[in-house]
């Protein structure tokens, strides 16, 4: 017999989507000081997310995260089976703040988060990343995004810095060029044409201080308010996040076995202005965009007079197969910007990436930068430019390619045999981490808790969802663990998830 679903008066539950505060943090400060205050007694059962979104008129998304903040700072807990409760030994600290004024009635020189905030201000400290793309030390694996660092050539690179500081010419210590270093400019520009069929001079190439730095300027010079933008669903949250920074409406178009559905997309919203899109290992489901589907998307673009970014964040490290050739380099991706980073391929804390802009939007970009007065580094560029000049960069890559593709083969075997009573697993083909798919019905969102109470990053992918529904999964990077952290890892999730076949 199925559960009651439990009421919660909504009397007290006041969400305006017109407010700068987003619908999320609305409803999760209300509850929370319902909690405090006694009117939502501890041990008392919360509304399933999809009955509570259809009673407030709200995406499930908006209650889901709500929920999930919750559970963050300790409001409310999860039982299998049995709900969503209201923690039954609330921590102290929650109560704080029970006996401060009521909303509005604020004392005297009293501040909160928001307190004096732009519009924007607010919705940045509302915006929050999933947990396993979440920067920090984690204990255990699984963490997206972070290279093999322990298996950096850090004393070939220190040579390399060292010899560029040792021959420093007063040009390099002068102001730059804002759109980058030159030199490092060509040999992008080189690399991107042999290696991902880009079709760029060094002119096109502008140097930016990592892939969201280049996401925020393309952001604020293509777009106008309330602009649409078709973003892939389940899809990247930083570039959302970027888009909405500038008073963008983002419209999410689904993804199937093809890449993003440009069908779908136009029935939606025909006159957006930019399409984002990762055609090459599409994050995070990691299917390759088909040709035809590529051919469509440009032709939708030139017929509407939308602009594309194609954002290749990891395309060197393909295992199957050659490397899928850029979507810039089609015949007809004239409105195509093709983005790029250091970060995957070298390490995170260089701060380099790269945009390759048509050539009618180059002085455009360069002007934004000088206005800005954005002048990157000069050593650190001279630095990779040599690096790549001399043969270390490709070298890297090749020896990381053969490193990830053996760690993501054991990872996939690994969880397989112990996990395989939870988790479906294919073979990744590319990248740095892999989906594994959980039984149909299981709350991808509580298994990655449970995880995190075992020292374990794992990423709901309900988490990169905006509209679309699907199976639920978890993404599990695997680059940057070794075989032994990675078994261990994943016999920390047998624990957590309670699966026999680890015992």
């Amino acid at each position: 017999m199925p559960k009651p679903t439990p009421h919660i008066p909504l009397s007290g539950i006041q969400l305006d989507a017109s407010a700068n505060l987003p619908l999320r943090r609305q409803l999760y400060e209300q509850l929370g000081r319902a909690i405090r205050a006694g009117h939502l007694a501890p041990g008392t059962r919360l509304p399933s997310t999809r009955a509570f979104a259809r009673e407030l008129g709200v995406s499930r998304t908006t209650v889901e995260e709500a929920y999930q903040d919750l559970f963050a700072e300790g409001y409310i807990e999860g039982q299998v089976g049995a709900g969503t409760y209201v923690t039954k030994h609330l921590s102290e600290h929650l109560f704080r703040t029970a006996s401060m004024p009521a909303e509005g009635a604020k004392s005297p020189g009293s501040v909160d988060r928001y307190t004096g905030l732009s519009q924007y201000g607010r919705q940045l400290s509302a915006f929050s990343l999933p947990p396993g793309m979440r920067p920090g030390n984690a204990r255990f694996p699984f963490r997206l995004g972070l290279p093999a660092l322990e298996s950096f050539p850090s004393q070939e690179w220190a040579r390399t810095v060292a010899r560029v500081a040792h021959h420093l010419s007063p040009a390099l210590l002068d102001y730059t060029d804002v759109a980058g270093y030159r030199p490092l400019r060509e040999e992008i520009a080189t690399y991107l044409t042999l290696s991902r069929g880009v079709r760029c001079t060094a002119d096109q190439v502008i140097v930016v201080a990592g892939a969201q730095a280049g996401l925020s300027l393309a952001a604020r010079l293509l777009l106008d308010m309330k602009d649409a933008v078709w973003i892939e669903d389940p899809g990247y949250p930083p570039a959302k996040a970027a888009f909405e920074d500038v008073g963008a409406t983002v419209v999410p178009i689904p993804v199937d076995e093809e890449g993003i559905d440009v069908v779908i997309g136009k029935e939606k919203c025909l006159d957006a202005r930019l399409a984002y899109v990762t055609p090459s290992h599409q994050f995070p489901l990691g299917v390759t965009m088909s040709l035809a589907r590529r051919y469509e998307l440009l032709h939708w673009a030139r017929a509407a007079g939308a602009w594309i970014i194609e954002d290749d964040y990891d395309s060197e490290y393909r295992y199957i197969g050659r490397p899928i050739p850029a979507l810039q380099g089609l015949e007809g991706a004239e409105r195509v910007l093709y983005l790029g980073t250091f970060s995957k391929v070298l390490f995170p804390a260089l701060r380099l990436g790269y945009l390759v802009v048509p050539p009618l939007l180059v002085d455009t970009f360069v002007t934004a930068l000088r206005a800005a007065n954005i002048f990157l580094p000069t050593l650190e560029q001279a630095a990779v430019a040599t690096y790549m000049r001399e043969g270390y960069f490709a070298r890297h890559i090749r020896r990381m390619r053969a490193l990830y593709a053996k760690r993501g083969n054991f990872l996939r075997d690994c969880a397989r045999h112990f996990l395989g009573e939870v988790l479906t697993i294919e073979q990744p083909a590319a990248g740095l981490h892999l989906i594994g798919w959980l039984r149909a019905g299981t709350d991808d969102r509580d298994m990655a808790r449970k995880g995190e109470k075992q020292g374990i990053i794992v990423s709901p992918l309900s988490a990169y969802r905006m509209e679309s529904t699907g199976p639920g999964g978890v993404l599990l990077g695997y680059a940057s663990w070794s075989e032994r952290e990675i078994e261990e890892g994943v016999q920390h999730l047998v624990r957590a998830w309670n699966t026999r076949l680890g015992e």
